[in-house]
């Protein structure tokens, strides 16, 4: 079993987080940190990176109604003494894994805190959503800041996957969710989708990288959406044709050019018509990971920081891994493989 640190602030004063490398885990005590710290764990493993987990409060401040005006603060010593209890218990949870794990109780807002390890960190992990406190508005406002904003790739799982985390839970919409839709076997295969960005094809080298960590195949998704009504009066079934053909063609090369980097690697392609988004979300059931780039040219990662993001991490039924955009010098010579997609 690796080391266990936990770093309290003895004099409950308010200090910047700390600066973690390897792999970073928000927890809140919920159901939804508990799936999250375990994957995080499984990832540490992996990957054989240090564990850190992380808990965030924030004092309320209050106004006074009296004449006397001005604020009143609470005294956080009970707040933090539930935040240290909670580290705590996500220390035992993890004391079988064998990785480096320390843990730091941190004073602040959740964005913001989990926004500044990414500048050090490796991968950040979080659930979608929690008590209110550390990652109870991950589905919100700042869902979409974490993955935009975030200087590190991030994950997000969701509870409904707890089963295949060996986590339990009774909460309602998944016991539904489960009821409707049966077991689920989860392949192991890493899914990543593409649409010929320069921003998706990092996403392809990280998804890459993590199907080796999985010991999986990577499969590469490329989705393409009915003509929107600008485009109506395309002839629809002779250019679809076309355009199917020219993309596979494309595939192949960018496929030729992901083994030279990664020859060990087993790849296939699927090129289908339909929803970006429900493709993805519909391949999140059954599959170990879901990749994605931050953004691209309006199709499986175009949007995601807009629409298609609150249809992704909002539905998708395992977890999905987010790749900020970033240069990486292995770029320069996909040319040199054949025509590039949306070139």
């Amino acid at each position: 079993m690796g080391r266990e640190q936990v770093h309290p602030d003895p004099a409950g004063e308010a200090r910047g987080p700390s600066a973690p490398r390897g792999i970073v885990v928000g927890v809140d005590g919920s159901d939804h940190s508990q799936c999250a710290l375990v994957w995080a764990a499984r990832e540490a493993e992996r990957r054989q990176r240090p564990l850190h987990i992380v808990t965030a409060y924030s004092v309320p401040i209050f106004a006074a109604s009296g004449l006397d005006g001005g604020y009143a603060t609470v005294d956080d010593s009970v707040i933090r003494e539930g935040a240290e209890a909670i580290l705590k218990q996500a220390l035992d949870k993890v004391a079988g894994y064998n990785i480096d794990v320390d843990a730091s109780v941190e004073n602040g807002d959740a964005s913001g805190v989990l926004l500044e390890m990414t500048e050090t960190a490796e991968l950040l992990v979080f659930g979608t959503r929690g008590r209110g406190g550390f990652v109870g508005r991950l589905l919100g406002s700042v869902s979409s800041a974490l993955p935009a904003h975030a200087k590190c790739p991030t994950v997000t799982v969701p509870l409904i996957c707890a089963d295949r985390l060996g986590e339990t839970t009774a909460d309602k919409h998944v016991l539904a969710e489960r009821a409707k839709s049966g077991h689920q076997p989860v392949e192991n295969v890493v899914v990543v989708g593409v649409d010929g960005s320069e921003q998706a094809r990092v996403a392809v080298l990280e998804a890459a990288a993590q199907a080796e960590r999985f010991s999986a195949p990577l499969r590469i998704v490329c989705a393409v959406p009915q003509y929107n009504g600008s485009l109506a009066w395309v002839p629809a079934p002779m250019d679809r044709e076309a355009l199917f053909a020219d993309i596979k063609v494309q595939l192949d090369a960018g496929v030729a050019w992901l083994k030279s980097h990664y020859p060990r690697l087993t790849v296939e392609t699927q090129l289908v018509d339909g929803s970006p988004v429900d493709i993805l979300v519909e391949a999140s059931r059954h599959v170990e990971l879901v990749v994605v780039g931050t953004r691209g040219r309006g199709g499986f990662a175009g949007m995601l920081l807009g629409s298609t993001s609150d249809g992704i991490l909002h539905h998708a039924k395992g977890p999905v891994l987010v790749v900020p955009d970033r240069d990486d010098p292995r770029l320069a010579d996909r040319a040199s493989f054949g025509p590039i997609l949306g070139d």
